[in-house]
């Protein structure tokens, strides 16, 4: 009976994603605002609803985003817009966890299956980094959570709160463009900050890169914690040339190039929740390397100062 039950909700799912996808050339906000107006009183609900439901149909959150602006103001607009798409979210993440989180876990292996527990490992704080800093499409990654083991309420707390800076800047642009189109006063104002609320929202991925970079670490210290024996990965953004030509490296250091970094984070997603100290030749290319390892989830990510400069000054060996 579970098993068609299953079967069933996901034959609905897919038939109404493939309508929403088919017909969503229709779906525009002054249709919207046709069926809100429509509904009366009821309206904040009904649009929560399409909210939702659209979110879980794959239906473009931008046009429900900026509708909501526009029908209901910067304050209310911005809580039903937050609120609609958090339990679509919901939504997307319970079916998904119904229907494949079994299977996935018993099927998944290798570094699909280290890729996944790095991400239930850090838990609520990954889902507040890619609400926070969308690497990938909203819908979709509402699903693929669901795939995780993740707490729900630990999904949908970071989902609510990390959702709301960028809720606020697109509703109030929706807001202001209907103040544009209305004529209203004030208006230079009202689009200058529906601007800076936008640049607010595009320089949250830096800010939340840096915030995930731990301190820098002088040589001296990294030299102390590999003495200790303590469990971390030295990380040589080097060129494989300059990985061994004239400064040598460090002999625990593991190497792969900045410009290679991107390509080959599998490699080392076993240290996503470990210590990782970047190396290069003092350490500007490991500043950089620092900020890809955020971008993609390391948690403790630390950039050794001066590199390999200061290393071979201080007398250290190196091969």
């Amino acid at each position: 009976m579970k098993r068609l039950t299953r079967i069933f909700l996901f034959l609905s799912l897919a038939a109404g994603i493939a309508v929403a996808v088919m017909y969503r050339d229709r779906f525009d906000a002054q249709a919207l605002e046709a069926w809100v107006q429509g509904a009366g009183a009821a309206g904040p609900l009904l649009f929560m609803a399409v909210y939702a439901i659209g979110t879980v149909l794959f239906l473009p959150g931008s046009v429900l985003t900026l509708a909501g602006g526009a029908l209901f103001g910067p304050v209310l607009g911005t809580f039903y817009n937050l609120t609609g798409a958090t339990v679509g979210a919901a939504l997307a993440f319970l079916v998904a966890r119904y229907l494949g989180a079994d299977w996935v876990a018993r099927k998944t292996g290798g570094r699909l299956k280290q890729l996944i527990q790095g991400v239930e490992n850090e838990g609520w704080r990954f889902v507040a980094f890619v609400r926070l800093v969308p690497l990938f499409p909203f819908n979709l990654l509402n699903y693929a959570l669901g795939l995780t083991r993740i707490p729900f309420w630990h999904y949908l707390l970071a989902t609510w709160v990390c959702m709301l800076p960028g809720a606020i800047a697109y509703t109030y642009l929706g807001y202001a463009g209907r103040e544009a189109v209305a004529g209203g006063e004030g208006l230079i104002q009202k689009i200058l900050l529906a601007l800076a609320l936008l640049a607010a929202v595009a320089f949250l991925p830096r800010l939340i890169a840096r915030l995930r970079q731990g301190p820098m670490l002088s040589i001296p210290e990294l030299k102390e914690k590999l003495d200790g024996g303590e469990d971390l990965l030295v990380l040589d953004v080097r060129t494989a040339e300059d990985f061994i030509g004239e400064q040598g490296h460090i002999a625990q250091a593991r190497n792969i190039p900045l410009e290679e970094l991107p390509g080959r984070i599998d490699e080392i997603l076993d240290w996503e929740e470990k210590p990782v100290v970047l190396v290069c030749r003092t350490d500007r290319r490991s500043a950089k390397a620092a900020r890809i390892l955020a971008r993609n989830g390391f948690a403790d990510v630390h950039v050794a100062r001066g590199g390999m400069t200061d290393w071979n000054a201080n007398g250290y060996p190196a091969e």
